[in-house]
């Protein structure tokens, strides 16, 4: 038999769950009107009328995105330098094996395309550790009974090597530009970087206990260089009369290899 309580309708109780979620969709209409409202008004477009959507933004020819990055702002992005280090150990066996030929003067031409700052910074760092950790097995050897480890070794030859690798080259550079020859301190900072290899290599000829035959090594070493050096520089100074700027470069690769020799191999 069929309920006749069934067909009562109880919307109109109170507290009964049909008429709360009457009342919930009620304000869910509302809410989505009120929205829907709120998004079909947008700002005036640029033809002077509302448009619906999203308007587009301005890219930076019509003047409303970021501004172009400037020179100097060039210069503290490193994304800039990534171009000096795009070699591979191929590139880099190569202009490593040219610093050794002191009759080589083309290591400008070798690099014209693609100079890099990596063997810089890596000869320069690699001839730190080698002389300042040397430096004291050399001593070692010399005085075993009154022997201890030196850590000054390491910071002076940080100084030393990083400064040499870093200033002078930039110096020579601002020199050839105030003298009226043009020159790139990019090739010039490559150049004297790879320039360093020969004293890693002498470095590790210098633990032989024979204080003659260490003079004549750091002696050979700073020749190989100071010569690598001056044949690629010759080509700034030749026909310019500037032959004093290629003296003062083979005196500092001499001064170089000396004060290496005296502080670390005594």
């Amino acid at each position: 038999m069929e309920d006749p309580d069934s067909n009562i309708s109880t919307s109109h109780l109170l507290g009964s769950v049909p008429a709360v979620v009457a009342e919930e969709k009620k304000g869910d209409i509302h809410e989505a009107a009120a929205s829907e409202a709120s998004l079909q008004i947008f700002p005036l477009l640029q033809g002077g009328e509302r448009g619906r959507g999203y308007q587009k933004l301005a890219s930076s020819s019509e003047g409303g995105g970021p501004p172009p990055t400037s020179n100097w702002q060039g210069v503290f992005n490193i994304a800039s330098y990534t171009q000096y280090f795009n070699v591979d150990t191929d590139i880099v066996l190569n202009r490593l094996l040219s610093s050794l030929d002191p009759r080589s003067g083309d290591f400008f031409n070798k690099i014209d395309a693609n100079p890099d700052l990596y063997g810089l910074i890596w000869v320069s760092t690699t001839l730190v550790f080698a002389i300042a950790s040397l430096g004291n097995l050399a001593t070692y050897f010399i005085s075993r009974s009154s022997w201890s480890f030196n850590v000054s070794y390491m910071s002076l030859a940080a100084s030393t090597i990083y400064g040499y690798a870093i200033v002078v080259p930039l110096a020579f550079y601002f020199l050839l530009q105030y003298l009226g020859t043009s020159a790139s301190l990019v090739r010039f900072w490559c150049m004297w970087g790879y320039s360093l290899f020969i004293f890693i290599l002498s470095s590790f000829l210098l633990l032989v206990p024979i204080e003659f035959l260490r003079w004549m090594i750091i002696l050979a070493a700073s020749g190989i260089s100071a010569c690598f050096v001056g044949s690629n520089l010759r080509t700034y100074v030749d026909g310019n009369d500037l032959m004093v700027v290629l003296v003062a470069a083979l005196v500092l690769q001499f001064a170089l290899g000396l004060f290496i020799k005296i502080w670390f191999f005594p």
